[in-house]
Formats: structure tokens, sequence, C-alpha cells
């Protein structure tokens, strides 16, 4: 097949500018709809009244954009996140809609702060989280919307996370204990003292966690993995310690639950599989299931409501399309269109994204997807295995720009979602600590293989990619593993693990024990690190090497990257390096991912044969 028979180029601007419009949220009465939409090239917030022609922008940042917002329980302002330049040091802004009355509510240098809690029956008042005092820890303080006054309610005294209970009570709490485990503690009111009523060792540490306080505050809903494979739904009554199960699956994690905002029962629990699944629990929101699943193809998720709860937002994600976001009416059970996040995708061929999975040499089940070409045949591609990060995530079924960008330029994408990823109960996450740069990686490379045998792929034009853990993957495969790939693209990867460690954000400390017990511990395994770390390998690189970073990178430091590309230079080995000192753990501004995608595209081309731009 020539070239001039393949579908036409998407161009970068249309995958990875910014979106014509996404991340619509209604307002508390049902009557207003706010969304992030371009002002002059930077993502801004605009609102419309439902029904009228009236949008307009009501905010007017200029440099990174507005990334997430929520409208304010009063419906009178709506607030959003905002860091400098990456650093995730993020403060809390809002904007009053009446008189576009702009306010830091944050306005602390060297402070991250978080969102706690929000309820309708507190109109004026949010509990936000501030590392303020202990830059390992955020206490919770009591914020006024009306004066912008803060007040300490919570001296955190080494908790990772809080639970509220609807009176706006802190009461519930996530523990990290220094074995790896995590405890669930309770409190019965503000005055009395912190109990424990779930402690779980390190095998459930990352499946367990405290949901919501039942609407009378006796019970505790969680998700936890204890006595089971797979993160359980589970209702703790905090008298007796007794359990009652409200949803399980023997090999999928609980992945999202939806309660009345009222009653604070369970309506529906949703699963990602190769899918999404979502089980009905409540009959009363069993048409609306139905009615949402019939709107659109692809998978949906519930993405907010009004306070009467009578109207809901949807999004529906495709493999092959934009995201498209609906209202859905649940008194006349109809639904309307409200827009598509990036409408020109519509103007050309996307590639379908296929579930596969595969035995690990071990015998471990694998799942990934592969995201064909589209227009070409399936047989000795060029290929390119993109990593996720966390490595406590996983890639999912939907529209990923990045697949669509590389099959669209005539590559294979493989994604494996290899041991150490979440959602596929704990045997499967637990096979990945300290498996760093060993089996983990075995995982990616035998997803290949099986991908080699099915003659899909040209084993000597392979690519491996990722970002965070997946910028790690492709160091390890240019250091570990070089006879495998044909070149690699590092993005934010970590290049040695002791430092890596030794350098996490401090209000991470609390879950330091993580990194200890999964990947290792740099006081006690410091020769364990050293020999999964790409840099002790570093003279092994024999393929071409791009790496990009961003400078104010607050999880994966600047010397991380530098380090490596310094070995590279002592050793003669050919790489580009992109730094972007005004990006973060990824990179935010569009001009910013285009100047690299662009960068990669070339390098890509050069190196596999694919097309370009």
């Amino acid at each position: 097949m020539s070239v001039e028979e393949l579908p036409p180029l998407v161009p970068r601007e249309v995958l990875f500018g910014n979106p014509e419009r996404v991340s619509p949220e209604v307002s508390p009465d049902g009557r207003m709809l706010a969304w992030l939409a371009p002002l002059d090239g930077v993502m801004n917030i605009w609102v419309r009244t439902i029904g009228a022609d009236d949008d307009r922008a009501v905010t007017d940042d200029t440099d990174r954009g507005v990334q997430g917002f929520f409208w304010a329980p009063d419906g009178r302002r709506i607030l959003f996140l905002r860091d400098a330049a990456g650093d995730e040091n993020w403060r809390i802004n809002d904007v009053h809609l009446e008189s576009g009355a702009q306010r830091d509510l944050t306005p602390f240098d060297d402070v991250q702060a978080r969102i706690e809690h929000v309820d309708k029956k507190f109109p004026t008042t949010i509990l936000v989280g501030l590392n303020r005092d202990d830059p390992q820890l955020h206490d919770v303080y009591r914020l006024d919307l009306e004066s912008g006054e803060l007040t300490k309610i919570v001296e955190n005294p080494g908790f990772a996370g809080f639970v509220t209970d609807e009176q706006q009570q802190v009461r519930g709490a996530a523990a990290p204990q220094p074995d790896g485990g995590i405890a669930i503690l309770v409190r019965d009111d503000t005055d009395s003292d912190w109990r424990p009523v779930v402690e779980v060792g390190q095998t459930d540490s990352l499946t367990t966690a405290p949901v919501a306080f039942s609407a009378d505050g006796r019970r505790l809903l969680i998700i936890s993995s204890e006595d089971a494979n797979a993160a359980r739904l589970a209702w703790l009554d905090l008298s007796t310690g007794a359990r009652t199960v409200v949803a399980e699956d023997p090999q999928y994690d609980v992945g999202g639950v939806r309660v009345h905002p009222d009653t604070i029962e369970v309506e529906f629990v949703t699963f990602v599989k190769d899918r999404v699944e979502h089980v009905v629990l409540d009959p009363a929101v069993a048409p609306d299931v139905e009615g949402i699943t019939a709107l659109d193809d692809g998978d949906w998720a519930l993405q907010g409501a009004d306070h009467a709860d009578r109207t809901w937002l949807v999004s529906f994600t495709l493999d092959d399309g934009p995201v498209r976001y609906w209202s859905w009416d649940r008194d006349a059970r109809e639904g309307t269109f409200l827009f598509e996040h990036r409408p020109a995708l519509s103007q050309y061929v996307l590639a379908k994204v296929e579930p596969f999975a595969f035995a690990a040499r071990d015998g471990l089940e694998v799942h990934g997807y592969l995201t064909f070409p589209p227009g070409m045949p399936r047989h000795d591609l060029p290929t390119v295995l993109v990593v996720h990060g966390g490595p406590w995530a996983r890639d999912t079924w939907g529209f990923a720009p990045e697949a669509q960008w590389l099959a669209n330029r005539g590559y294979l994408v493989i994604q494996v979602n290899y041991r150490g990823s979440t959602g596929f109960g704990k045997a499967f996450l637990n096979a990945g600590d300290k498996a760093w740069g060993a089996a983990m990686h075995d995982d990616l490379l035998d997803g290949l293989a099986w991908a080699v045998e099915q003659g899909h792929v040209d084993p000597a034009r392979v690519a491996i990619y990722g970002g965070s853990y997946g910028g790690y993957a492709a160091l390890v495969g240019a250091t570990f593993t070089p006879d495998v790939f044909a070149c690699a693209i590092d993005v934010v990867g970590p290049s040695n693990l002791k430092t890596l460690i030794e350098s996490i954000p401090p209000y991470w400390a609390p879950l330091v024990a993580q990194f200890h017990t999964r990947v290792g511990n740099p006081e006690t395994e410091e020769a364990f690190l050293w020999e999964r770390s790409p840099l002790s390998k570093v003279d092994q690189i024999r393929i071409p090497m791009l790496i990009a970073q961003g400078a104010n990178d607050p999880r994966v430091k600047q010397a991380e990257s530098e380090q490596i590309v310094a070995a590279m230079v002592a050793n003669g080995i050919p790489h580009e390096y992109l730094l972007f000192e005004d990006e973060g753990h990824g990179f935010v501004k569009p001009e910013n991912r285009l100047r690299f995608y662009a960068a990669a595209e070339r390098f890509l081309a050069e190196h596999l044969g694919g097309r370009a731009e």
C-alpha cells in the first residue's frame, strides 16, 4: 500500500492543542453550565445559562490555564486550583460570578492546598488541607467562602487522608503504617480519640481505603481487599465491627462508587475491566443507567449532578472519536447532547483500540491494548511500546491521543498493564513489589514478544516510550535490554531509584513506606536499588535516546534526567535532551506539548520510518 492510499495525517494541533471545550459542570441549582475552553489560547472557565446563548469567560488566566474547577455549593462562585510552572503547590482560587472578582484563597508560598470536603448542606464553607505548618502533613482548615477566613480544625498527626461525615466533621482517616500497611481510623466526634477500625498489612494497603460515612454516621463505607483478592465495597458497622459486602468481583477491584447524595446509600458501582462495567445496586437508578447507556457509543462516566440530583452530566469515551458530553434529565428520562471535546477529530480516520491478553513467562495473565494503524496490513509493523506511568495506575480502553497519534503515523501501539498495575486485584498488584526493572519489565517484553509471534511486529523497528514510571521503563529498555529496541523516548523518568526515593515531595513522606516495601529502601538496599537503576548501566546504551524533562517537577526532579544525560555525554552516546523551564511532571502548556510531540515524531520517523507531519 502506498503512502498516498493511507488516511490523511491528523495534525498534532488537533490531537495535542487545546480542546475546544471540556469538563462541563452543572450549577447547584441546575440553571447554569460551566466548562473549560480557550480564551486567547489559554484554558479558562466559561459559563452559560442553560437554554440561552450567553456564553462568557469568567476567568482570565494568561499562563498555564485553569486545569480543573468546581462550583461552590452556594452556586454564586466557582473555585479552581492553580500552581506555579508545574510545581504542584496548588492554590485555591475563586471567581464570583456576579461581580467577577477573583481571589487567591490560600496565598501561601511553598504550600500545597487540597480540597477535603464540599457539601451542599454547607453552602458557604468547605474544608481544605494545607501543609502550611509542616511540609510533610496537610492539616484540615475550614474555609469561609464569604470572608475568606481559614480556621484550622484538625492537626494532622501523620495521616495520609481524611473522611468527613454528613455534619462536616472530620471523623475518619487513613494512617500509613511503618511496615507499608494502612489503618483506617475513626472517632465518635471531634472531641474523641482516634481508634482503628481496619488494619491491614502491605499486601492490602493499596487496595484498602475509606469512602464515606453513612447518613447517620454509624457506618463507614470502605473499599478493601482484606480476605479477598480484589478490592470489595463494604459497609463497616462502627459499633460492632461487622462488615456487609455491597459489591465485589473475583478479579477486578471496585473502581468507582456512586452514592445517593442525601441517603449515602450505594446506587451503582463501577468495575474497569477490558471495558468499563457499571453494576446497579439501587433499582431506582436502573432506568437512568439503562437510558444513559443507550444515548451514545463508548464507555460512560457520571461527571456530576445538580443539588436536586435531577440533572446528571455524563461523558462518553470512544476509542476512535472525541469525548462526547451529555446532560441527562432524570425526570423526563431524556438526554441532551452538549458538545465534543475535540470536534475536529471527527474529520479524520482514527484507530480502534483492541483489548488483548497473554501469559507472562511465569504464567501470570497480563492484559493490555493494541492500536493498529488504520489502512495498513497487520504484519511487520513498526511498533511503539507505550508504557503507562504510576506504576500504581493502569491503561484503559478509550480515546488516547498518544495512541491515535502514533497509529496515524503508521505504528502499531502496544500498551501493557504490567504487574503492579492497579485494578486487577491485589495478587497482580503485589506481584510488582521489588520488581522494577525486573518482572515488571519482563511483562513488557513478553507482551511485545506475543505481538511478534502473531506476526504483527517488525522486531527490528520497535521503540519504547513512556512518562514517569513509563519514562523509567524506557530508560530500562535502553540500558537493560538495548538489543530489543531501535530507540527510546523517556519523559520525566527516574534514572536512579535511590535518588528518586530520597527526593520525593515532603508531603509524600507519610507514604514513603510504600516506596520502601514496593521499590526498595535506600538506607538498607542501596546496592539493590542501584542494580535496578538505568544509570548503573548507562554504558550499555546502544540506541538513540530522546529525553524530556520539566524543570519544576516535584516528583521526578530535574536531576534524574540531568544525571543520565551527563553520563551519555561522557560516554559519547547519541541523544536529544529537551528541558522545559516552565513545566513540571508532564507538559501542560499547549506550545510545550506541541514542541515535544514534534520532536518525538521526527525522532520516531528517523529511527522507525513512520510518517511525520
